[in-house]
């Protein structure tokens, strides 16, 4: 079992920036990717971005140039730098954190924290 805790969410104004984070914890679990979704009123879940254990890293398109993500293998953390913040951009982030177990992986996903962009 994984549990994950996200902080850093609040209100913010537009062209402000905001520093999401989300500590990954559990007993003898191998983290592999991380990554953060988000998800606004009356839309989809859209991926924002996610990065693996080895370094590697997408963004959705929405956010390409704007948003960096970083990670802290030794402490099973994944952060989301959030920069130039539109709009558009509100939403509630979720945190999620992909497992590895002998023979199969298993996602796991947090409870969210709301991102609001206004002015």
């Amino acid at each position: 079992q994984v549990q994950l805790v996200e902080s850093g969410g609040g209100l913010v104004q537009p062209g402000g920036s905001l520093r999401l984070s989300c500590a990954a914890s559990g007993r003898s679990v191998s983290i592999n990717a991380m990554g953060w979704y988000r998800q606004a009123p009356g839309k989809e879940r859209e991926s924002v971005a996610t990065l693996t254990s080895g370094g590697r890293s997408n963004f959705g398109d929405s956010v390409k140039g704007r948003f960096t993500i970083s990670r802290d293998n030794a402490k099973n953390t994944v952060y989301l730098q959030m920069n130039s913040l539109k709009p558009e951009d509100t939403a509630v982030y979720i945190c999620n954190a992909v497992a590895r177990y002998p023979g199969y992986e298993h996602t796991y996903w947090g409870q969210g924290t709301q991102v609001t962009v206004s002015s």
